[in-house]
């Protein structure tokens, strides 16, 4: 089994290697596989990138985030800049129902709602202006006014799981309450647990995901040669 220790050493190692981050801003504590990331970035979507490296190392099963976002003195924005640059980002983003979003800006955090017809397109909105500079936090407070679900999503999801290579659809169960997909079962890693989510997700119909699938690491991964 890998140890914490070395956990974090990956981490660390693999936080060096993204040239987005500076790995001395990031701090990095782990504990029975729980990852808890601290300390502080000057962008929103440098905190999602800590995120993401962290995710991808092995032997992680979940991550506690608490990366704080401070925006330097000459990317600074007013809210009215923040807000045109968010407008113009969803206006150019095809995949973005702009005309159904609201948006207000408080201190450079963003907060999103409106009604879109797919998940996906929720999805895309906060992706579309996380990048922005002066941007420190995304509410996406969107929801979903999805078309009538087909009576075999459930069917179709557990289909589109075992089509993804990364993912080990037999240990995944797929339930449907209402326009909402519930995930049980076991993954080998927070990785694939994130694909089977995204997965469901793009189903027709599906405005939610409840993600309950519990992240085992497979003994054999960390048997040395």
């Amino acid at each position: 089994m890998k140890t914490d220790h070395l956990i974090q050493e990956d981490i660390l190692e693999a936080l060096k290697w993204e040239p987005f981050l500076n790995e001395t801003e990031i701090g990095v504590a782990v504990k029975n596989g729980v990852v808890t990331l601290s300390g502080m970035v000057d962008s929103y979507a440098k905190k999602l990138s800590a995120e993401k490296v962290a995710m991808n190392v092995s032997g992680v099963k979940a991550i506690a985030e608490d990366i704080q976002v401070g925006v330097s003195l000459s990317d600074e924005k007013t809210d009215t800049e923040i807000a045109e640059a968010i407008l113009n980002a969803l206006k150019w983003h095809v995949a973005v129902q702009e005309d159904r979003i609201k948006i207000k800006v408080e201190s450079g955090i963003v907060k999103l709602e409106g009604q879109v017809d797919w998940l996906y397109q929720r999805n895309n909105a906060k992706t579309a202006i996380q990048n922005l500079v002066g941007v420190k936090a995304v509410i996406n407070l969107i929801t979903i006014s999805p078309k009538v679900a087909q009576a075999d999503i459930s069917e179709k999801i557990s289909a589109a799981l075992k089509r993804n290579a990364l993912v080990d659809a037999d240990k995944i169960s797929v339930e449907i309450k209402g326009s909402k997909a519930i995930l049980n079962g076991k993954v080998r890693s927070m990785i694939e647990k994130e694909d089977a989510e995204l997965a469901a997700a793009a189903a027709y119909g599906i405005s939610s995901v409840e993600n309950n699938l519990e992240v085992v690491i497979p003994s054999y991964a960390f048997t040395e040669a």
